[in-house]
Formats: structure tokens, sequence, C-alpha cells
């Protein structure tokens, strides 16, 4: 090897020759001023010059995942909801929770931010994919956080309304009042099923307002009230509020005004869902929503709106895996518009509140802009009433004591403690009005109305499911759900029991049979008559006085 001439392998190449000399005798190649720096590097018995790489290597960038991921980290803070779903919260922004990987979550954003922080570059799709996997992973890393949608509770105890806007701001109410927050005290999802509401204000006729936009009376009315307000105290089951009555009553309208007074929404009136997955994304997007023109209820839905009122969980597999699930629970708040309360089954009867909304004339019918118009102008003064007085509910709610539990028992309590506050009558008109609907739902159900009029004739009858097939008339056409054998018999006897109950007929299973096979009894008696008919509640004007919008008073200072 020729090292003196700079010749290497037959070829002539410039060497640098400053303070640089070759021995020949050893086995390493001094460089002392260049390579001082690097006393730990090995002897190599190569004489060819090594590149000096050391400009490049300080200018190289990292990865762009690992660019996202601290990009991410400077500005948001990271959590995972108790469903197992991660969020990302900005530092410095509205105490909304973003999702990592939907669209309009982080995974978009970050896209964005990248871009505009290095022109020229463009992140992949396997570089966003990476550094959501690892932002997942820091979200995972800490205690689940409760992660509320339009409504919630924070730790004092006050309620929180999200107004859905883009800064973040909320309403909280407590015992004492209400007042509106720049940023929520409690952490909120949004959803592309959300709309914005606006801020209430306070001019002392809201609810007027919006009485004179609805056609029924005040008892209606004020259940209807007590019904708003309920439905932002988010720890309570809510009765699904149903609007009935003929063509021509205005029954999707106002629904969709109760829907958009509590939780708006673009699509305030929904289709009936076609299976339980199509309704779990329905209700897990939105708080409150309507589900207009029932006309059937299959019983995989009556019995889905039962548990979507009491509470309902949903397990799923979790995208991109394989055994890994998620769960969704909830409670909702759900409005129904229909002609026939007898679509009703049984349990979900029981968990409704009946609305009768009374025939526009044509004095008072307006047009859909007109309406739309109005409502908008007078909603922040409902909003404001409204917040009033769920403000007076929860200062007397803990005390609410009632003499006996009915059904929708925490219902019950907010409108008794409505009623202490306000000086009406909602909770006792509500259970008239529930009566009424057990024996509207009872007349839309042959079986049942079957085993009525046998208790009727026979006074009392025991027997097994088989046997009481066998004595039961069947219609000519049999309905779908008309059981087919003992066992569905007993099965739907049980589903039956509190309609039956409604119209004093008690049903007992307990007992068995004498005999060696000790069949299952069942046990129908008729309770005795009691004279308690409640009586139809006062009728007054459906459409009150009320200044137009635009016409008022100054209003007061707000809380």
């Amino acid at each position: 090897m020729n090292t003196m001439n700079g010749r290497v392998n037959g070829s002539t190449r410039p060497v640098n020759t400053v303070n640089t000399t070759v021995n020949e005798s050893a086995d390493s190649v001094n460089t002392p001023t260049r390579r001082a720096s690097r006393p730990t590097d090995k002897p190599t018995p190569s004489t060819r010059p090594r590149p000096d790489h050391s400009a490049d290597e300080g200018s190289k960038k990292p990865p762009a995942a690992a660019r996202i991921v601290a990009m991410a980290r400077e500005q948001y803070r990271f959590v995972m909801s108790p469903d197992g779903r991660p969020y990302a919260v900005a530092i410095d922004g509205p105490n909304i929770a973003l999702p990592l990987r939907n669209k309009g979550g982080l995974r978009q954003r970050l896209a964005r931010e990248f871009a505009d922080a290095y022109p020229g570059e463009v992140a992949s799709q396997s570089a966003l994919a990476d550094a959501m996997t690892v932002l997942e992973g820091i979200a995972d890393s800490g205690d689940p956080e409760p992660v509320h949608l339009r409504v919630g509770r924070d730790p004092a105890g006050a309620v929180v309304v999200d107004l859905g806007s883009a800064d973040g701001r909320a309403v909280v109410v407590t015992g004492v009042g209400w007042k509106v927050v720049d940023r929520a005290p409690v952490l909120f999802r949004r959803s592309g099923a959300m709309a914005p509401m606006p801020e209430p204000v306070l001019d002392g006729d809201g609810l007027a307002k919006l009485h004179a936009l609805l056609n029924m009376d005040t008892s209606a009315f004020r259940q209807l009230v007590a019904w708003l307000v309920a439905a932002w105290i988010p720890d309570i089951p809510h009765p699904a509020i149903v609007c009935k009555g003929e063509q021509g009553t205005g029954k999707s309208k106002a629904a969709q005004m109760f829907i958009n007074l509590i939780d708006p929404s673009p699509a305030a009136k929904r289709s009936q869902p076609r299976d339980e997955k199509a309704w779990s994304r329905q209700a897990f997007s939105s708080w409150a929503l309507c589900l207009d023109n029932i006309s059937t209820i299959p019983p995989w839905l009556s019995d889905t709106l039962c548990k979507a009122v009491t509470g309902d969980g949903v397990v799923d597999r979790a995208l991109y895996t394989d055994d890994d699930v998620v769960v969704l629970t909830f409670k909702r708040v759900l409005a129904l518009t229909t002609i026939d309360a007898g679509a009703l089954a049984g349990d979900l009867a029981e968990r409704v509140l009946m609305l009768d909304l009374q025939l526009i004339d044509s004095e008072h019918r307006r047009s859909e802009e007109e309406l739309d118009a109005t409502f908008d102008a007078v909603r922040p003064a409902v909003l404001g009433a409204l917040f009033d007085v769920l403000a007076c509910v929860l200062a007397v709610l803990p005390s609410v004591r009632l003499e006996s539990m009915p059904r929708m028992a925490d219902f019950a309590r907010v409108l008794a403690a409505v009623d202490q506050t306000q000086g009406w009558n909602t909770l006792a008109d509500y259970l008239a009005t529930s009566a009424n609907v057990a024996t509207d739902a009872m007349e839309g159900d042959l079986f049942a109305m079957a085993i009525a009029h046998l208790v009727e004739d026979a006074g009392n009858w025991q027997g097994t499911a088989a046997q009481l097939l066998e004595v039961l008339p069947a219609p000519l056409v049999r309905p779908p759900n008309w059981p087919k054998d003992a066992t569905r018999a007993s099965g739907r006897v049980k589903r039956l029991a509190p309609l039956l109950r409604s119209i004093g007929i008690m049903v007992d299973d307990t007992q068995r049979s004498r005999d060696r096979h000790r069949h299952r009894l069942l046990t129908l008696t008729r309770a005795p008559d009691e004279d308690d008919s409640a009586s139809a509640p006062e009728q007054v004007s459906l459409w009150p006085e009320v200044a137009p919008p635009g016409h008022l008073e100054p209003p007061p200072d707000q809380h």
C-alpha cells in the first residue's frame, strides 16, 4: 500500500497533509489535530482517511413520529376514560377531550400542525399511526378520568352543562343559582351530533314564552318543565317523554324543541334504529335524542329503550384488535312521538311521561319558518328560566322524602322538589297520567287483555302456564307476541305483572303443584276495588298571553 504518495489501489487521491504523519511501523494513523477529540477510537490498519460526517449528523432530524409525539406532549395532556377510550386535552385551552384517531380529533390536528412546523414535509400515515400508539400508551399510564357528554357533575356536586361552543364555556348550576363560566370544571367530549347552545339570560318570562309555543294545558306543561329540568341531572334515570296526539297536533316539532333545549343537535329527530348496534352509535353521540313517528316497537327496541332510560351497557370489540373489548355505559334522555300509546310494551310504558298535545286551530297555526325564528329568539330566556328552576330543585332535593316510592322514584323526587319550590302539582298529575298509560298499553296487548277478561270472569285463577294457554281464547289471527308454548307464556305473564297490577290484578308465581311433578303455578287474583280515581286537572288556556320577542322590559342581572 502506497501511503506516502497518496495512491490507494492504484489511483491518486488528495491527502490531507495538515499535521498528519504516517508511521509505517505502527498500526494506526495519527491525526493529532482533527482526531484529538476522539481518543477512544480503535486503531485501524487502513490508511484511507475517513470522511467527516459530524456536520451531517448534527443536522439530521429525528423521525417524523418522534417529532409528532414531542409536539403533542408540549400542547396536550392525555387521559383514559372509564370505558377505555384515550383522549387528549389541551393544556392551555378549553377542558374538552379530543379523541386521538377519530375525524376532527388529535391525529388530524397534529398532521396539520406538523406540515406548518416543517415546511416541505408531510407526516406519513405510518408516522401518525406510530405516534398515536405512543400517545395511547401515555394516556393509559394514569388512572381513568370521567369524560362527560353535554352534562356532568363536578366534585362539589354542581351540575355542569356544556354550551358546546368552541371556547369551551359552560353553565354551572348549584343550589344557590347558576352562572356561565369560561372553562368547564369537568371534562367534556364532543360529537358530530352536537350543536352549540345559546348562552342563557334572565328576563323573568322564559317559561311563559315556552308555553306560548306549545299546544298543551297547564298540567302537561308543568310536567314538561319538570322533565326538562330533570334531564340536566346526569346521575338519575329519566323517563322517556312521549308526545301523543292525532295528526296536526305538532308532535314532531314539539319533541324537536324539547331536545334542542336540553342537547341541541342538527339532527334532533331520528328514525327508528334498525338494530341494537345502530342504536348504540346514536346513543353514544347524543345526551338527548328523539325517535320520531313510532308506530310499532319491536321487542328488542323496547328492551333497549328501557335499558337506556335506567342505564345501559354495550360491550363491543375494540378497533384494530381481535380479543380486546370496549364497554359503553350510558343513561340517555329520550323523546318519542306516536299516535297510539298502545304501541308501548308494558315495561316501557312504566318508564314514560305521556303528554297529550291538542289539535292546533287555524288561528294559532304557524309556519315552520316562523316557529323556528320565534323559538330561536326566546330560547336564551327559556334556558335561563329552566336553570332557575333547576337551581331551586338542587337546593331542596337532598331533603325530599316520598311517602311511597313509585316506579322511576328518582324522577318522582325531582317532581316533588319542583312542586315544593314552584307551588305546582306535577307529582300527582304524573302518577295519574302513568296509570292511564298503563291502561292504554294493556289495551294494545291482546294476551294481557285475555288475562284481564279471565280474571274478571273467574275472580281468581290458579294453574300452570300450559293450562293458562288452554283456557285463554286465542284470537283468530294471533299477533307475533302471543306465546307459542308454556315457557313463553310464563315469561310473558311475569313481564305483564306490573301492567296487570296497575288495573288491580295481582300475579304470584311462587307456588308449586303438590303432585310429584312440582309444576310452577300461576296465581291470578283480583284486588279489592278502591275508589281512588284521580280527578282531571283544571284546564286553562293553551296559549297564555306573552309579550312578543323584542318587546320586553330590561332583564335583571344574571346570577
